[in-house]
């Protein structure tokens, strides 16, 4: 539960936060509009959003192919963790 409950917090970062994804999120905005207008551009923008739907995936896809789920969620839990240990650990 911790792991998936990382990576779903990893999957929100990266689609909400991430500079990788960026373009990506502009493109929606540009064509879809701002969020306060957009359905679309708010669930780009909505955690609490974003948190269901990664939530789902997560335990669905579990359930179809877990070993390529497994390993993904370890990989974006310890990406979590080293971002959370970074952002408290480097504070100065």
């Amino acid at each position: 539960m911790i792991i998936d409950a990382l990576a779903c917090y990893r999957l929100v970062k990266l689609v909400r936060d991430d500079r990788i994804t960026q373009p990506v999120r502009q493109a929606v905005i540009d064509r879809q509009g701002p969020p306060e207008k957009s359905k679309v551009s708010y669930l780009l923008d909505c955690p609490w959003c974003l948190s269901v739907y990664f939530g789902a995936v997560l335990t669905l896809g579990r359930r179809r192919w877990r070993t390529g789920v497994d390993a993904l969620a370890r990989t974006l839990a310890l990406s979590a963790a080293a971002g959370l240990a970074t952002q408290y650990l480097d504070q100065d």
